[in-house]
């Protein structure tokens, strides 16, 4: 298995100034992720199967949202075991990108402690390791705290659902 921690990379988040004293294990997802994946998306909208059966198609290469090419990448935080938060991404042609944020989902409990930030920036790697720099994002207008969270990390508006990098080492 090919792990983050296998490289030095695992985390400690300071949050206030203050050692979080859990250590936050980011890896690439493995097939047994999925159904704890699903409950995370299911915890915002839909059902937990809908969400197994949509992301283990996407990342089989079953599901192909509009303009997604091959390769396909998703990491996962892991505390205690527990799949807390993850991102997906893709290659794309979409609005003339060269990658696609699909998703990022954290449980709610984990929110605010760099968590997404750290899932983000593992997802921006893989990008400028793929030399897919232009990375868009889809994101419902009324959700202002991702779009925050996107701008703090670089993204600008593409149109009314969209954000988009220009360059997506910036989040790194």
């Amino acid at each position: 298995m090919h792990t983050l921690s296998s490289l030095g990379k695992l985390r400690v988040f300071r949050k206030r100034g203050q050692l979080n004293r859990e250590i936050m294990l980011f890896r690439v997802f493995e097939n047994t992720d999925v159904a704890a994946m699903a409950r995370i998306r299911a915890g915002e909208w839909g059902e937990v199967g809908y969400w197994a059966n949509r992301i283990s198609g996407y990342l089989e290469g079953r599901h192909h949202p509009q303009h997604a090419l091959p390769p396909r990448r998703c990491y996962v935080a892991v505390e205690n075991e527990e799949v807390v938060g993850f991102v997906a991404g893709h290659l794309t042609r979409r609005y003339g990108c060269q990658g696609e944020l699909e998703w990022i989902n954290v449980l709610p409990e984990w929110r605010g402690k760099n968590v997404a930030a750290e899932l983000l920036r593992l997802m921006a790697g893989w990008f400028v390791e793929q030399e897919a720099l232009r990375v868009c994002v889809d994101v419902e207008p009324s959700n202002s705290v991702a779009r925050t969270f996107y701008r703090r990390h670089g993204a600008e508006d593409l149109n009314r659902h969209w954000l988009v990098w220009n360059d997506i080492s910036v989040a790194l």
